[in-house]
């Protein structure tokens, strides 16, 4: 393994990882926009409704945790899709603190329409599906890294 300081400039934009990451993450979720728009849905509608495909109904904060969003940002998201009539919000029965999230049948009914949506992306990118999937594999250890070294900093 290399050290920083093996890197000529190690300041340089190209060799910023988050520079990588960032210019990265906003070409990628530009691909998605004209496939998720006639499905009604922006991306991070997209990633609740993938999380409520799979595993729904889910509290609140069941689905902030899965997706790594502070419940001050999935809430603007959630009443957007409860108001498209994707998703219902309900207290839950065992506990009126915590609010169950459910997909409606016009919800569930989509999900079909969105399976097409991985293969779509994967075409557009022109990219072997192996090397995205070790791409996604490098990308999940960096978040578990960045979660890790999060973690281990003095407050």
């Amino acid at each position: 393994m290399s050290d920083i300081g093996d890197i000529v400039d190690p300041l340089a934009l190209e060799n910023q990882v988050c520079f990588a990451l960032a210019v990265a993450s906003r070409s990628v979720i530009g691909l998605y926009r004209p496939v998720l728009e006639p499905m009604g849905l922006t991306h991070p509608q997209y990633l609740v409704m993938l999380a409520l495909w799979q595993h729904a109904p889910l509290s609140v904060k069941d689905l902030s945790r899965l997706l790594q969003l502070e419940p001050a940002t999935l809430s603007p998201l959630l009443k957007r899709l409860e108001a498209a009539g994707l998703i219902e919000r309900r207290r839950s029965s065992d506990d009126e603190r915590s609010l169950a999230v459910m997909l409606t049948p016009k919800g569930r009914d989509l999900r079909k329409q969105a399976e097409k949506v991985p293969a779509t992306i994967v075409e557009r990118l022109g990219m072997d599906l192996a090397e995205l999937q070790t791409l996604h594999h490098a990308l999940t250890r960096v978040i578990a890294a960045a979660g890790d070294a999060h973690l281990a900093v003095p407050r």
